[in-house]
């Protein structure tokens, strides 16, 4: 439909990593959103607040689970998507009263890396070698959840970077490549950048994402960004190396220039948004506890408020 005459409503959309973003971009850059009546504004998260050096931090108490000043907790944004297990916490530390809205469209992977002279070469060689992450988001999780398929609880050590300036210079990633830590778990594009320069990778999955809203966006609204959305999923799924450029523009051009044939189709993946199931929250959340990364009095009304329409 022509929007011409009409007036557009603004939303305010957080972006926490592109590679999660990629069908918002996509939708943008297609005209999906305008179609919808929608004005969609991005704002990146976390710009600004990072310190010029990078720190290690080995207790994850000492970290927000909003890995600092929040745009969304001070009302800057309507809608950003992460991690299930680090919405998962957020919600519940929510002050605002954002909650799980869905899971977001993309399935994004994390990579454990090593440098291409280290000695470890399989997930048990890492027992008690700490592992860069970024407490309460992917990196955090998905590390000890595939390490604890090889190594006991007691075994596997990790370990926050923060800082590093800008995000083309990706904090984790120089942190193993100047020899801080001896491995780091990362996401693409950085996989991508590690492959290319000979690093090695010790294990990979791929997980599942959530979406948070305000309690200011209705379902309505929230409708009309996932029917723009669905339509970016369907040119991803047809073609997500046309759309890598909004990645290589993620890395400095220094550390490695990337082509978009550099790129693993299989490892974009990216299906359409959906309500997020008790099942999987009670599985997310009992294993949180267990690891003592949030309190065991959550329930799922509290952290959930499904607001996608389920497509039969």
């Amino acid at each position: 439909m022509s929007n011409e005459n009409l007036t557009l409503k603004k939303i305010k959309n957080e972006i926490s990593g592109t590679v999660f973003s990629l069908p918002y971009y996509v939708a943008q850059e297609q005209g999906y959103f305008a179609d919808e009546g929608l004005d969609i504004e991005f704002v990146q998260r976390g710009s600004g607040d990072r310190s010029p050096g990078i720190q290690l931090v080995d207790d994850h108490r000492l970290v927000s689970s909003f890995g600092g000043p929040s745009l969304f907790e001070q009302g800057e944004s309507s809608l950003y998507r992460a991690c299930e297990w680090g919405q998962v916490r957020r919600t519940y530390d929510s002050s605002r009263g954002g909650q799980v809205v869905a899971k977001r469209a993309a399935i994004a992977s994390q990579a454990i890396i090593v440098r291409p002279d280290s000695p470890y070469n399989i997930p048990q060689d890492l027992a008690n070698v700490p592992v860069g992450v970024n407490f309460h988001h992917g990196s955090h999780y998905i590390a000890i959840q595939t390490l604890e398929g090889f190594l006991p609880k007691e075994e596997i050590k990790v370990v926050h970077i923060d800082g590093g300036g800008d995000r083309k210079r990706f904090n984790r990633f120089v942190a193993l490549r100047d020899g801080l830590v001896d491995a780091v778990a990362v996401m693409e594009p950085w996989i991508t950048v590690a492959e290319k320069l000979g690093y090695k990778i010790i294990a990979e999955a791929h997980y599942v994402g959530l979406e948070i809203g305000s309690p200011e966006l209705d379902q309505e609204t929230f409708e009309a960004i996932n029917k723009a959305i669905r339509r970016a999923v369907k040119d991803l799924q047809a073609d997500p190396i046309r759309y890598v450029k909004y990645l290589i523009d993620d890395v400095a051009e220094d550390i490695v220039r990337l082509e978009p044939s550099d790129f693993r189709r299989n490892r974009l993946r990216y299906v359409d948004p959906a309500p997020y199931p008790e099942a999987d929250f009670r599985r997310t959340y009992n294993w949180m506890v267990e690891w003592g990364l949030i309190e065991p009095d959550a329930t799922f009304q509290q952290i959930v408020d499904n607001r996608v329409v389920a497509l039969t």
